[in-house]
């Protein structure tokens, strides 16, 4: 992963899309502002802290080299998180939208499991999962959540004959995201492209618009401010994706009725 610059545009439009829902192939990426509003914080603010770190103190590999406790500590302390949120009508809507589309395919930068939990099971994590643990030494990842995988201590393996320190299923920065090839192939083939909660200041996610955009794709966003990579899109909703995204996917059920 890598940052730009972020800057603000102001501008809205309304949505309509190209065809019947049941006759299009939706791409949808989702961000952090998704999950912020169900009570979770922005892995990023604006201060450049990652909920008070500096992203060199728990988001890199040479974090987990210098001090894996401090970084251990950190994505335990959010892996408990997970139990104290819920989906909020964003994620609901989103689940809605793929029981109407003809295919639907789900990509998140975020590392909850809210979209599980909204009834997408379906869905790639293009920067890691906190539910998930990953072995040192295979590079194998398994699910740990039960309340002994949650406590303060260092985890270990169950793929190896001596069990090996497990880390965090997360890409830190310097790290290849997840899925890449899956995601290109998806979007390459979509109708039409949606984005939801990205800042558009963090790549590759937010050079995806472009990939969309080449591959013929109706672009869309709904995001809480208008991001740098807002022109790529040919249409924009600003505001709370709690609000505006149950209204837009039922207007899109509606025309397909």
């Amino acid at each position: 992963m890598k940052l730009v610059s972020l800057r603000r545009f102001t501008k809205n439009y309304s949505a309509t899309l190209l065809m019947k829902i049941n006759q299009l192939n939706i791409v949808v990426l989702t961000g952090a502002g998704i999950s912020a509003e169900s009570g979770l914080r922005t892995f990023r603010d604006n201060g450049g802290l990652w909920e008070e770190h500096p992203v060199e103190e728990v988001a890199t590999p040479q974090a987990w080299q210098r001090n894996p406790s401090m970084v251990w500590g950190f994505y335990q302390s959010r892996r408990r998180q997970l139990s104290e949120v819920e989906p909020n009508p964003a994620h609901f809507a989103l689940s809605k939208l793929a029981e109407y589309a003809k295919d639907f395919f789900l990509i998140t930068q975020n590392v909850d499991d809210l979209h599980e939990r909204s009834g997408i099971m379906d869905v790639v994590h293009m920067h890691g999962q906190l539910r998930m643990l990953r072995c040192e030494l295979s590079g194998k990842s398994e699910e740990r959540m039960e309340p002994s995988d949650l406590e303060n201590d260092f985890q270990f393996c169950t793929c190896c004959e001596t069990a090996s320190r497990l880390r965090p299923d997360i890409v830190w920065f310097g790290e290849q995201p997840m899925n890449m090839v899956e995601i290109y192939n998806k979007i390459e083939t979509c109708d039409v492209f949606i984005v939801v909660g990205s800042s558009g200041h963090v790549y590759p996610a937010a050079g995806l618009v472009n990939f969309a955009k080449q591959s013929n794709a109706q672009t869309i966003l709904i995001n809480l401010e208008e991001p740098l990579n807002s022109f790529m899109f040919d249409e924009t909703h600003f505001g709370s994706a709690g609000k505006i995204l149950p209204k837009l996917v039922a207007e899109w059920i509606d025309q397909q009725e």
